[in-house]
């Protein structure tokens, strides 16, 4: 199974340093909505509770206080943070501070085009109603910390197949 993903992987996440904690490419993944709720979040290295909501309050706050002029990269403590602002959802990723901003940048509108896609024009409640669903691409994008799919097909294939066994 190695061999199927490995030829897509970056750099970063070749198989020595997949299993090193500390070099995982992205940290987290958060959609936030303007009042600051979390919509969704996904840890890829172990953060115990109690600092998630503590790390995800500093984070949400420090996104939300910038103005659409200033830079979508935010240095913040020992990673960055990527962000962008969709309609009244912000989406957050806190990545190593040797990854590249604009791939990360990049992967969130992917990310969102996706969701655009299978949900015909994505709103909040889609996310908060279909979780799972999100959950399941986001998944399908990112493995273990590391961007592993960027096409839309394959990303939606599984979820198709999955309706498709709903309606039957």
């Amino acid at each position: 199974m190695w061999q199927k993903y490995s030829s897509r992987l970056p750099a970063s996440c070749n198989k020595q340093t997949i299993s090193e904690p500390n070099r995982k490419m992205i940290k987290f993944f958060l959609m936030v909505n303007k009042q600051g709720q979390t919509r969704l979040s996904r840890y890829y290295e172990h953060v115990e509770i109690h600092k998630r909501t503590m790390l995800e309050a500093e984070v949400i706050k420090n996104c939300l206080s910038r103005s659409r002029e200033q830079c979508s990269f935010i240095e913040y403590k020992d990673f960055k943070l990527v962000y962008r602002q969709y309609a009244a959802l912000f989406i957050v990723v806190g990545i190593n501070e040797t990854e590249n901003e604009m791939a990360v940048y990049e992967l969130i509108h992917n990310f969102v085009e996706v969701l655009d896609r299978y949900f015909s024009r994505v709103s909040e409640l889609d996310i908060m109603f279909n979780l799972d669903r999100v959950h399941i691409i986001l998944d399908e994008m990112v493995l273990n910390g590391c961007i592993v799919e960027t096409n839309k097909n394959r990303i939606l294939a599984p979820l198709f197949v999955l309706d498709k066994m709903a309606e039957s």
